[in-house]
């Protein structure tokens, strides 16, 4: 057995066989050693072969219909089909290293399996609409799976909110103690970002449910054929209006792109929290020994692994975008042998991320918060400083003044080492005739949590409230990616 190695991915090969071209007719001799190895596919786009033969199911029924094949010869290349699907699942059939791509692969099976009546099936098609329609396929396939994998995240990160909504935690901005927050609050916040996600991937899908099938190699075909009715088949809501367009598009791939960037840049942010909570000088949580890993020279290490790869592998996702973007930029209509390079990053990015999905969703529903630390740290930082401003703008001080009141009980905290609540009346006075001894009514970190009930407030009923709505919403999601 022969070994053809990707990028990411070694595929196995069978040696042997003439080599197999769906191109050679005009040319008087094969292509030269390094053209043949700089062009080869198969490694990489065999993943595609269910799509392929999906849809070279669909394109055969249309051949029938237009007369281009009788009932009996779509029976017997119906049965090549679901034959060599087969073979290609239990590894009967596999590709040579003879063969170019995927396609070239699947029509080696097909002739092998039929004779001459395979070699109807191209007719009216070309690789050029097949491989933008397998990529479709692909990603509306499993984008629905990546969409699953991102509801356990979502569901793992809404049982600790539902857990810690009443837990008092430091809110921070720019990484300073700022106000206290729920815990749940701050979980919650990380649902949301996944929810966008989610939702920018539902739709996408209207984008990306628009079938090529039927374009040929760029201006369509002059065979009685209807891509309409293909795209029915195959579960698109439409066939292409512009054959030039649906062969040369690959926005539907950069879109995907970009969104799963996005889903990597949250995943980072997550990790980095995660990474912070776990260290010895926040203490906040302890993770699972299942989800962490140790030092090979020191033995009280516990590493926070999951979530520093989930931070890592975001650059793979952005990077993939990236690439895809150069690759596309400048092409001329229609389709250019660059876009070859549409399916490494696609796939890269599919991989990385129902790799890195599972992980995070283990880590966080497994983790174990010190509540009692985290709660104990609240108020640090002088973080009720807002609330004791706002009770002045209660009482009918302007807000500048309160917010300047305020910054001066802070230095004099600081000067004398004490905290808010611990300055007599005296002093308070001294600081600012608006800093009555009623001010410390405010100055407790339950009071300042409950005190935030308006709508998208961390109070701890409005927290609920979200929990709530976002069961419902991460439902839905679940929902629409099952096809329920």
């Amino acid at each position: 057995m022969a070994r053809i190695a990707g990028d990411e991915e070694e595929t196995t090969v069978s040696d042997g066989g003439k080599p197999m071209r769906l191109w050679g007719g005009r040319f008087e001799s094969g292509p030269a050693d390094a053209l043949a190895r700089l062009s080869v596919s198969v490694h990489f786009d065999w993943r595609l072969v269910p799509y392929d033969l999906m849809a070279s199911r669909a394109h055969a029924r249309v051949l029938n219909r237009a007369g281009l094949l009788t009932d009996e010869e779509l029976e017997r290349m119906i049965g090549a089909l679901d034959d060599l699907e087969t073979a290609c699942k239990t590894g009967e059939f596999r590709p040579t290293v003879a063969d170019e791509d995927v396609h070239t692969a699947l029509e080696r099976g097909l002739l092998e399996r039929l004779g001459s009546l395979g070699g109807k099936l191209r007719a009216g098609r070309s690789r050029n609409d097949q491989i933008a329609t397998d990529l479709r396929l692909y990603l509306r396939d499993h984008v629905r799976t990546i969409i699953s994998r991102l509801v356990e995240l979502e569901t793992a990160l809404m049982a600790q909110a539902a857990t810690h909504a009443d837990t008092a935690a430091p809110g921070m901005t720019h990484l300073q103690h700022a106000q206290p927050v729920s815990f749940g609050h701050q979980l919650l916040a990380h649902v949301h970002a996944f929810a966008r996600d989610i939702d920018r991937l539902i739709d996408w899908d209207k984008r990306a449910a628009i079938s090529p099938l039927g374009s040929g190699a760029l201006a369509g075909s002059s065979l009685p054929l209807d891509p309409v009715v293909v795209a029915e088949e195959l579960g698109f809501s439409a066939a292409a209006p512009n054959s030039m367009d649906a062969v040369a598009d690959r926005d539907f791939a950069a879109e995907f792109l970009f969104d799963a960037a996005m889903i990597g840049v949250h995943l980072s942010r997550l990790g980095e929290e995660i990474v912070l909570w776990a260290s010895q000088e926040f203490r906040w949580i302890e993770m699972d020994d299942a989800y962490s890993t140790g030092s090979s020279i020191m033995p009280q290490k516990k590493n926070p692994d999951v979530a520093e790869l989930a931070r890592g592998k975001s650059g793979r996702l952005i990077g993939n975008l990236m690439s895809m973007l150069t690759v596309l930029k400048g092409l001329p209509l229609t389709y250019n042998r660059d876009l070859q390079e549409d399916k490494e990053p696609v796939f890269d990015t599919v991989d990385t991320l129902l790799l890195v999905l599972p992980a995070v969703a283990g880590l966080v529903s497994t983790m174990r918060v010190n509540t009692a630390r985290m709660s104990a740290t609240a108020s640090d930082g002088f973080a009720l400083a807002t609330d004791l401003a706002e009770l002045l703008v209660r009482k009918g001080v302007a807000f500048r003044d309160a917010h300047e009141a305020v910054g001066h009980l802070v230095v004099y905290c600081q000067v004398n080492d004490v905290d808010l609540g611990e300055v007599s009346d005296e002093d308070l006075a001294k600081v600012s005739p608006h800093l009555t001894p009623d001010v410390r009514d405010v100055l407790n970190v339950p009071g300042a949590l409950a005190a935030r009930k308006a709508h998208g407030g961390t109070a701890p009923d409005r927290v609920r409230d979200q929990i709530a709505a976002l069961r419902e919403a991460v439902d839905a999601q679940a929902a629409w990616a099952s096809g329920s």
